[in-house]
C-alpha cells in the first residue's frame, strides 16, 4: 500500500511508526522542501553575514544534549537548520567570501552530490560499482585534456590535496626501494635519512605527509624563494648538496603551482631539470610531485596554460576541482605517471575482496581508503553543464577581477601591493606615509583593519606573513562575485580602513 503524501497529525510521516525507510511520497515532499531551501539559500546567501556571528559553544548549547527517543518531524529538523545552524555557518558560497581560496558549490555540483548520496555506492572495487570506477577514469581524463596534460597519465579522486600529496609521497617512498611496506622504518639502521624538499611557501600538507609516513618534520627541508616568492632552484641544489654531505638521501621534490600565501608559480621545469641531473649522478630515483591544488586549474584557460610548464615531467600532480572548478567539497584529483608505485605501496587484497575481473581498475589499491564515495559524478555534471569554454570564461573572469583589485591597491595612497598576483588572489597591506618605517605600527594597523572588515559580516578576508610583514589576502573565484559585488566589498575595505585609522590603530606606541 502506498503511504499517504500528507504528514500525520503530529507532523510525523506514516513510515516513522514502522521499521522501514522514509516512504517515497514523504521523500518527495521533504525533497521539494530541501531543494526550495537550497535554492533560496543560494539566491540569498549574499544577504547573510559572510562570517559566522556566534560565540564558541553557542550552536551546541542551542540543541538538545541527548538524542531524541521518539521520531521527530523532518520539518522540525529543517526549522532548527534555519534557526540554529545557519547562523553558525561561515558561508563559503557568499559572494564576499575572499578568505583562503574562494570556492563555489555550483548548482550542477550540488545536484551531483545529491545523486551520489542517493546511489550510495562504494567504489572500492570495479565490481562494487563499475560505473563509479569507469566514470572516475573518464572524467579525470577529461580534466587531463582540459588542463593540457600529456596523454598516458592516470588519476584518482581523493578527498583533498593533503591526502593526494600523502599518497604521492608514499609512492615516492616505495620507489626508493627501501622495503618499507614490509619492514617499516622503526629500528632500521639500514635506512638512510630521507629528505623531501619544498618551498618555504609550500602548503603544510607536505609536512603532514612526512609526519604520517614516518619521516617526521625533520624529513622536510624548506627552500628559500626568490623576490617573486617562487622556489629558488639554485638554493634547492645547494640544499641537496649540503644534505648529501651529512648522509641524507633526497626522496622527493615538491614545487607548487599557486602557493598558499601568494599564489606564486614555482619553476617546475627547472626543478625537473635539477632532479634529472641528480638522479643521473646519484643513481637512485627522486620523485617529483607538483602541488597545483589551486593554481593548476588556471591552465583550463589556454592563455594561462604556462602555469603547468614542466608538469609533464613530474611523477605526480594534484589539483582540486573543489577549489577553482565549482565542484562542492570534497574533490581532489591526483594524476600519476606510473600507478604501479601507488599499488605497490598500498595494494592489500584479503580473500573476501578478491575478484576474477581482468583489465579493470580497483581504486582501493591506489590508496588508504577502502570505502570510496562517488565523487566523480558531481565533477562530471559540472564539466558537462558549463563546458570547457564556460569553465575557461569563468576562470578568466576571476583573474580579471583580481587585476581590478590590484589596480585599486596600486592607485590607493595608503595601500601597498605585497606580491605579484598572477592568478586570482591579491596580497596587500595598509602602509600610510605617516607611519614611516614603523613596522610594528603597520602590523597593528593591518591587524585591526582585517578584524574590522571581518566583524562587519559584509566581507571575509584572511591574512599571511611575507618577509615578516602582516599582509591581507583577497581571493577571487566565486561564481556569485559580480563586479558590482566586488566594488561593494572594496568600499567596505575603504570604509573600515578609514575607521581603523581614526581609532588610532597603528599609532606608534608611546615610550
Amino acid at each position: 500500500m502506498t503511504a499517504s503524501a500528507e504528514p500525520a497529525r503530529d507532523g510525523l510521516d506514516p513510515a516513522q511508526s514502522g521499521l522501514g525507510d522514509m516512504d517515497a511520497d514523504a521523500f518527495r515532499r521533504h525533497g521539494h522542501a530541501v531543494v526550495d531551501l537550497i535554492a533560496d539559500y543560494l539566491e540569498g546567501v549574499g544577504e547573510r553575514p559572510v562570517l559566522a556571528q556566534v560565540r564558541p559553544g553557542e550552536v551546541r548549547e542551542a540543541l538538545p544534549a541527548t538524542p531524541p527517543r521518539a521520531p521527530e518531524p523532518f520539518d522540525a529538523a529543517l526549522d532548527d537548520l534555519e534557526r540554529v545552524l545557519l547562523p553558525g555557518i561561515t558561508h563559503w558560497n557568499h559572494p564576499a567570501f575572499h578568505a583562503y581560496f574562494a570556492i563555489t558549490g555550483s548548482g550542477p555540483g550540488i545536484l551531483g552530490e545529491a545523486l551520489s548520496a542517493a546511489l550510495n555506492v562504494n567504489g572500492m572495487l570495479w565490481r562494487t560499482s563499475p560505473s563509479a570506477t569507469e566514470l572516475e577514469e573518464l572524467v579525470l581524463d577529461w580534466l587531463r585534456q582540459l588542463l593540457g596534460l600529456p596523454a598516458g597519465l592516470r588519476a584518482i579522486v581523493t578527498d583533498s590535496a593533503s591526502m593526494s600529496t600523502m599518497l604521492a609521497l608514499a609512492a615516492a617512498r616505495e620507489q626508493a626501494g627501501l622495503d618499507v611496506r614490509q619492514r617499516g622504518l622503526a629500528g632500521r639502521a639500514d635506512v638512510p635519512l630521507l629528505r623531501i624538499y619544498t618551498s618555504e611557501h609550500a602548503h603544510s600538507s607536505v609536512e603532514k605527509a612526512a609526519i604520517t609516513l614516518g619521516l617526521g618534520r625533520d624529513g622536510v627541508r624548506t627552500v628559500p624563494t626568490d623576490a617573486q616568492h617562487r622556489l629558488d632552484v639554485t638554493a634547492l641544489g645547494e640544499a641537496v648538496r649540503e644534505d648529501l654531505r651529512f648522509g641524507y638521501r633526497p626522496l622527493a621534490f615538491v614545487p607548487t603551482v599557486g602557493t598558499t600565501s601568494t599564489t606564486s608559480i614555482d619553476p617546475v621545469g627547472a626543478v625537473a631539470e635539477l632532479r634529472d641531473e641528480l638522479v643521473a649522478e646519484l643513481g637512485h630515483p627522486i620523485w617529483l610531485h607538483v602541488d597545483g591544488a589551486y593554481g593548476g586549474m588556471a591552465a583550463i584557460c589556454p592563455e594561462l596554460r604556462w602555469v603547468l610548464d614542466g608538469v609533464e615531467r613530474a611523477d605526480s600532480f594534484v589539483t582540486n576541482p573543489h577549489k577553482w572548478l565549482f565542484t562542492p567539497i570534497d574533490c581532489s584529483a591526483l594524476f600519476v605517471r606510473e600507478p604501479a608505485w601507488l599499488t605497490r605501496a598500498f595494494s592489500l587484497v584479503p580473500e573476501y575482496l578478491t575478484t576474477d575481473d581482468e583489465g579493470v581498475t580497483d581504486y582501493m589499491d591506489w590508496g588508504v581508503q577502502l570505502g570510496r564515495r562517488f565523487r566523480a559524478l558531481k565533477l562530471w555534471l559540472v564539466i558537462r553543464y558549463f563546458g570547457a569554454d564556460g569553465l575557461a570564461a569563468r576562470i578568466r573572469e576571476h583573474v580579471a577581477q583580481a587585476q581590478r583589485v590590484v589596480a585599486w591597491v596600486e592607485q590607493h595612497p595608503d595601500l601597498e601591493l605585497m606580491a605579484p598576483a598572477p592568478l586570482s588572489t591579491v596580497c596587500f597591506r595598509a602602509a600610510p606615509e605617516d607611519l614611516g618605517g614603523d613596522e610594528d605600527a603597520r602590523r597593528r594597523l593591518n591587524r585591526a583593519w582585517l578584524a574590522r572588515i571581518n566583524a562587519t559580516g559584509e566581507a571575509y578576508l584572511s591574512h599571511t606573513e611575507l618577509d615578516g610583514r602582516y599582509v591581507l589576502r583577497l581571493a577571487l573565484g566565486n561564481l556569485r562575485t559580480t563586479d558590482e559585488r566586488l566594488s561593494a566589498t572594496l568600499a567596505v575595505l575603504e570604509r573600515e580602513l578609514t575607521t581603523a585609522r581614526a581609532a588610532g590603530s597603528g599609532t606608534p606606541a608611546a615610550g
